[in-house]
């Protein structure tokens, strides 16, 4: 299929192919008919990417601190490399799209198949969308004025947001798509209305939807003019629409408001506000954060979770239902908004207008086909099988994310092995790693993977609750396995891992089964465990980790989707130990700080030989202290390992330091070991005991830390 997607990097547009996505749990596939382009927001995007790395940091200035201090702690280079890669990764474009629903997926119960949609899908033959971000299309609405459901939700939430009453007078600074029809909901409201632009022809759209005009291009002056149009008491309400730098229409806000006015900023501008403006008035001044209740809350967007409407009468699918409500009886008309139409094929004309002179407001992209077109390919063939392929390990990815983007598919390619598929959900981030690094095909289709007979390895790289059945599919279809950490989530997953091996074991199909335990492999670490090996009696070794705060929203904390960083983190840490002590771990305790996300942990570890390890875990320190520290203390010497980079030593004869110019972290020479383990055999490069030990006491702590 054919989707839209913008590179940061270059601000290029490109209309690409890719895999038909599958169905998601609770979500609706839908078959694009039109999709609408919001001018502002893609706008931004496509300028961000036109400019120079210099511009681009001068727009994001937060963005250079994290950078600068990233620089600090892992290098030049790989901070380099990591922002380029980030740079690299291309942008889904478009969030206004209407379509006919195609397939249903589980749990889903209020659509069925042949229905028409809105939500807020992005610009692509096929999108798969939460059952919360659609809503049913009257048979009265077109699919041309459906394509206008999300972008007038975002209307309709500041509009929300200002509380009008019947008879208020209201003024829209800024008459864009958002603007023009801010003007209309505010009119069926019972507003009296004051539009304000710079452009002529969009002054006088507004006007034929009932607002009174102030010609900024002509002179006039807004506040004047708003004080005359309020009968000189000032008036109710600003709604900000606009997109600019300049802060002069949040002050042009104030000025024109009555006493305990409200405004209300919907578009983007600058934020140099005068206190005296807001404090002798007693303003009210808030953001509207895009559709409504639910948006940016992974709950409600992605798990489906409603609000009940007791409560919240207003969410993102409810604002949706209510435009397209008023669409079907005409109170907001949308068809005059239309100023151009292209197919998709065509769509590096729209942008090209977007980011050009000529004035726009709707342009509406249109897709081909209809109910008896079916879109169903999930794989897509992206090269030829490489000459002299045959004598080596072919890998397959599954997920496609951002550590395995930047970090693992370069890792095994430098390696040496065949890249055969890639899989990822959406099927862009997929289609950019596989025409980046080589695979000859990417899909959406994960299962595909492993009845694939070209396929001798998975690499396992996607969130963390799928671990484990991936790992036991894998094991199960005969592929080797390479899984980034952890295994699996909980002690049951771990059992059936555990047995399902140990039933292979007995038919003699060893499969080797690896997991991403990277750290063991850098190279200061392999020299600290040839120094300890000849050290004798018990170590004591202690893990420090500035780990930094990630919000109790991300999905890493969801406990069923990431398992929490104690799970899913700190057990690199615990095998790290492990490897070093050379021995069991028998006992362990922890403690945590009391903290809403329960990630400030201490953890103590007893090992059989009689070695200590503690490790802390922090979340409560700050980006630019060093973010991991191992300091060792046996027989009378010390190791200190800082942030695998700089390893000094305090007692050790002949051996004093070991730098780098740049942090290893072992990740190559990880993927290197497992490559080499399966094409030569031999023992295991993480005994699989090790691995099935770290596991089991991460779980064993964080159910203990839960209560």
């Amino acid at each position: 299929m054919k989707q839209i997607l913008q590179n940061l990097k270059t601000g290029a547009t490109e209309i690409t192919d890719v895999p038909v996505p599958l169905v998601g749990h609770s979500s609706l596939l839908i078959q694009t008919s039109r999709t609408l382009v919001s001018a502002g927001t893609e706008r931004m995007l496509v300028d961000f990417g036109k400019a120079g790395l210099i511009e681009k940091a001068r727009q994001q200035p937060d963005k250079v601190r994290m950078v600068l201090d990233k620089i600090k702690t892992d290098g030049l280079m790989p901070t380099i490399e990591a922002v380029l890669n980030k740079l690299d990764q291309p942008i889904p474009m478009g969030y206004c799209n209407v379509g006919m629903v195609s397939e249903v997926g589980a749990g889903v119960s209020g659509f069925q198949v042949g229905e028409r949609v809105a939500s807020n899908g992005k610009h692509a033959e096929v999108v798969s969308m939460p059952l919360n971000l659609c809503a049913k299309v009257p048979a009265t609405v077109t699919d041309d004025e459906a394509a206008f459901t999300v972008i007038s939700a975002v209307a309709l939430q500041g509009i929300r947001l200002v509380q009008p009453t019947l008879g208020e007078v209201v003024v829209v600074t800024g008459l864009g798509l958002i603007g023009q029809i801010a003007v209309q909901l505010l009119r069926a409201h019972g507003c009296r209305v004051l539009g304000i632009d710079f452009d002529r022809a969009k002054l006088d759209m507004a006007k034929r939807f009932g607002a009174e005009i102030v010609d900024l291009s002509a002179g006039e002056d807004p506040v004047a003019t708003a004080q005359v149009f309020s009968r000189g008491r000032g008036v109710d309400a600003v709604i900000v629409t606009a997109s600019t730098k300049s802060s002069e229409p949040m002050h042009q806000a104030a000025k024109m408001c009555r006493k305990r006015g409200r405004i209300v900023l919907v578009g983007v501008t600058g934020l140099e506000l005068s206190r005296a403006d807001f404090f002798e008035k007693e303003l009210t001044f808030q953001v509207s954060c895009s559709y409504g209740p639910g948006r940016y809350d992974p709950n409600y967007e992605e798990k489906n979770q409603d609000y009940p409407v007791g409560f919240v009468r207003w969410t993102e699918q409810r604002n949706f239902e209510a435009v397209l409500d008023m669409m079907a009886d005409r109170r907001v008309d949308v068809r005059p908004l239309i100023s151009h139409r292209f197919g998709i094929d065509e769509a590096e004309k729209a942008y090209a207008i977007i980011g050009g002179a000529e004035s726009s407001l709707g342009i509406l992209l249109a897709y081909p086909g209809g109910p008896e077109r079916r879109l169903e390919n999930r794989t897509i063939k992206l090269a030829d099988r490489p000459v002299g392929a045959s004598g080596k390990l072919s890998v397959s990815f599954i997920g496609s994310g951002n550590y395995a983007t930047a970090v693992l598919i370069p890792a095994f390619k430098e390696a040496g092995v065949r890249l055969r598929s890639v899989a990822s959900g959406a099927g862009v981030s997929g289609v950019h790693a596989g025409r980046k690094y080589g695979f000859e095909e990417t899909t959406t289709d994960t299962g595909k993977l492993f009845a694939d007979p070209d396929t001798n390895a998975v690499v396992i790289t996607t969130r963390h609750d799928s671990h484990s059945r991936f790992v036991l599919k894998a094991l199960q279809a005969g592929k080797h396995v390479f899984v980034e950490k952890p295994i699996c989530l909980t002690l049951d997953e771990l059992a059936e891992i555990e047995a399902t091996y140990a039933r292979l074991a007995e038919q003699d199909k060893t499969p080797l089964l690896m997991v991403g335990f990277n750290r063991r492999f850098a190279p200061q670490v392999q020299k600290m465990k040839n120094l300890l090996a000849g050290v004798k009696g018990p170590k004591a070794f202690v893990m420090t980790v500035n780990a930094g705060a990630i919000p109790v929203t991300h999905w890493t904390q969801d406990k069923e989707v990431g398992g929490g960083r104690i799970v899913g983190e700190v057990c690199h840490f615990i095998n790290l130990l492990r490897f070093l002590a050379g021995a069991s771990i028998e006992s362990h305790t922890s403690v945590e700080m009391k903290s809403p996300t329960g990630d400030t942990v201490t953890i103590n570890l007893r090992f059989a030989d009689g070695s200590l390890g503690t490790v802390h875990y922090f979340a409560n320190g700050n980006k630019s202290f060093p973010k991991e520290r191992l300091e060792v203390f046996a027989g009378g010497r010390v190791l200190q390992l800082d942030n695998f980079r700089k390893l000094l030593a305090f007692g050790w004869p002949g051996f004093t330091k070991m730098n780098l110019w740049s942090q290893n972290k072992g990740q190559k020479a990880c993927a290197a070991a497992f490559v080499q383990a399966v094409c030569k055999g031999g023992m295991a490069p993480i005994p699989l005991d090790e691995i099935f030990e770290s596991t089991r006491v991460s779980i064993e702590v964080a159910t203990a830390l839960r209560g």
